[in-house]
């Protein structure tokens, strides 16, 4: 008996057969469409590379992000990284533009660096204000200088503002660039950098109490307080207050009471974390290599720093509105561990948690009580 197929079978069939010759068919033409432009891009490699590199230099260079600011108070992150290597964060730099008004708090290496690629302008920079005199805090200095002065032609040397003992960070950073110096002004001589702008003045405040307002301009306050980073004396941290809006930068501090008083009704607490759960098992690994001094030092650490937890305790004791983890402690590789990183800390703040992370602005509209995020970088 003959097998009949019936006319449906046939004609699903072939259909089916159509269709897997078109789908072979556009896998064929585009693998040949992908070759041809991979091809073209290593063959005409020069041209396209020029083309972008014009397209970037239109699209960045000249960039001023701080002009189009809406009035009011703006915390910038320039560095939210810490002493241990992490390539995606540069070391403490924080940056508070107030009105037209604009100081850098910290500059640690890779601080100016990311200044720079937030489009912030270097010569339009009022001061530099420093909390303590550690390394990791004072290492970027010397580029924050250069730019500061030879991106404006400014002929006067950048104002470093710090607890006394500040003359001797900014003696000893003149001394390292003043060669340096004659060669930009030889070079490109006096109109685009004049010989009276490089390098830093030295403008130190005494601190005889647990606060001393440092500074009052243009609607402008800043209040310097000590903080808790013994033996590390002078350490201090910065409030700004500006129409109305308010905003803390801890410094280097283990958990602070006078932190806590002094920035009470700050709506934003920039704050240090070192996580100690976490540098514990630092500690741990070091040891069982045999890498004892450095096991010492991230042992003696934990006892200067603030962990999360503790940051969202003073944050919540100071009412403060949004609280940002800055000079993270250990390095964090991506967001994904921001959760370990926090431990129980969201427990202990009723407001808003942000690790923070390079090219970060928090801006703080004047007349308003709301507090915008952006990203610079």
């Amino acid at each position: 008996m003959a097998f009949i197929v019936p006319y449906q079978w046939l004609a699903a069939v072939a259909a089916c057969s159509w269709r897997d010759f078109l789908f072979k068919k556009l896998i064929l033409i585009s693998a040949v469409l992908i070759s041809a432009v991979i091809a073209s891009a290593f063959l005409f490699q020069k041209q396209i590379g020029m083309a972008l590199f014009e397209r970037a230099i239109e699209s960045r260079v000249g960039t001023d992000n701080v002009a189009g600011l809406e009035d009011g108070l703006h915390v910038g992150l320039c560095g939210t990284g810490s002493p241990l290597p992490n390539p995606d964060r540069a070391g403490p730099c924080n940056v508070v533009i107030a009105g037209k008004q604009m100081y850098v708090v910290d500059i640690g290496e890779g601080g100016a660096r990311n200044l720079n690629l937030m489009a912030i302008p270097a010569p339009e920079i009022d001061g530099l204000l420093l909390t303590h005199f550690h390394s990791d805090h004072v290492d970027g200095i010397g580029p924050l200088m250069l730019f500061h002065w030879t991106q404006g032609a400014s002929k006067a040397p950048l104002p470093v503002h710090g607890p006394t003992g500040v003359e001797a960070i900014v003696d000893g950073f003149n001394a390292a660039y003043a060669t340096d110096n004659t060669y930009r002004t030889a070079h490109h001589g006096e109109k685009i950098a004049p010989s009276t702008g490089g390098g830093a003045e030295a403008r130190p405040f005494e601190m005889t109490g647990e606060m001393a307002v440092i500074l009052e301009k243009d609607g402008l306050k800043i209040t310097a307080f000590k903080v808790d980073h013994d033996p590390v004396v002078p350490a201090v941290g910065y409030r700004f207050d500006y129409k109305e809006r308010s905003a803390c930068i801890s410094g280097d501090t283990a958990k602070s009471a006078n932190l806590e008083r002094v920035c009470e009704g700050a709506e934003l607490l920039v704050h240090e974390a070192l996580a100690s759960h976490m540098v514990k098992q630092m500690t741990a690994g070091l040891e069982k290599r045999g890498m004892d001094n450095v096991a010492i030092i991230t042992k003696d650490i934990m006892d200067y720093h603030a962990t999360p937890t503790e940051a969202a305790e003073s944050a919540q004791a100071a009412g403060a509105k949004q609280l940002v983890l800055s000079h993270l402690v250990p390095p964090i590789p991506s967001s994904y561990f921001y959760p370990a990183f926090l431990a129980d800390a969201p427990d202990k703040f009723d407001g808003k948690i942000t690790v923070g992370e390079d090219g970060m602005l928090f801006s703080l509209p004047a007349g308003k009580t709301n507090i915008e995020q952006t990203q610079l970088k």
